[in-house]
């Protein structure tokens, strides 16, 4: 069995409750069942923190004696260990896998700076955000078809889903998917899962504990 903890920020605040990332882990440690412990980690960075994570941030998992940061390489671990987060053969393995990668290097690279420039609240009429704008729609034109043609990215539900459909989340709460009606289906699909609906009510919980803690 095994030895699962789970380390998050043991306090944010509420503005990126819900979507800090230990979220995509907690969803699919509730997806496979598997046993798990929270730790907390303040936001000082120190020697410790560093060790585990070198650039301060969350989450990592250790199993056992190995410590893991990034939520890719986490997911992936976590493949190995639940058939409910990855597929037994060798092309649904092959097919989860391209698309971990694809989510967070080809999909998250464009999403982030647009869903940054939203959340700033940064002006849309200026040619820096024409071009992240442009990269956006560029990267969702070419998945809206992937997506309208299957249920799931590896055939069954897998990593690649909590992965991706995180990551269009964010776009599709500012509104970004609006033009991309197969990639808004998805994220409904996939957000409907119970398993996402009990990682996303404990991390807000962490949180809230987290204020009566410091008496907000």
């Amino acid at each position: 069995m095994a030895d699962l903890t789970l380390t998050t920020f043991d306090w944010v605040p509420p503005a990126p409750r819900g979507f800090v990332r230990d979220l995509r882990v907690r969803w699919a440690l509730e997806e496979a069942a598997l046993p798990y412990r929270v730790a907390r980690v303040s936001g000082d960075k120190g020697p410790e923190h560093l060790a585990h994570q070198p650039f301060g941030q969350v989450p990592w998992l250790t199993d056992g004696d190995l410590s893991i940061f990034e939520t890719g390489a986490i997911l992936l671990h976590l493949g190995k260990l639940s058939a409910r987060l990855m597929p037994s053969d060798p092309r649904g393995r092959s097919e989860a896998t391209k698309w971990v990668f694809a989510a967070l290097n080809s999909v998250e690279m464009a999403s982030l700076p647009w869903g940054m420039s939203k959340f700033m609240g940064h002006p849309t009429d200026t040619a820096a955000w024409t071009f992240v704008d442009d990269f956006l729609r560029l990267r969702l034109k070419h998945l809206e078809p992937v997506l309208a043609g299957r249920e799931w990215l590896a055939g069954s539900f897998s990593v690649a889903d909590i992965l991706m459909s995180d990551v269009l989340r964010v776009v599709d709460g500012f509104g970004g998917l609006a033009d991309h009606p197969a990639c808004r289906a998805y994220v409904a699909r996939a957000t409907a899962r119970p398993a996402f609906a009990k990682a996303h009510a404990d991390q807000m919980a962490h949180f809230a504990a987290a204020d009566v803690a410091r008496g907000v």
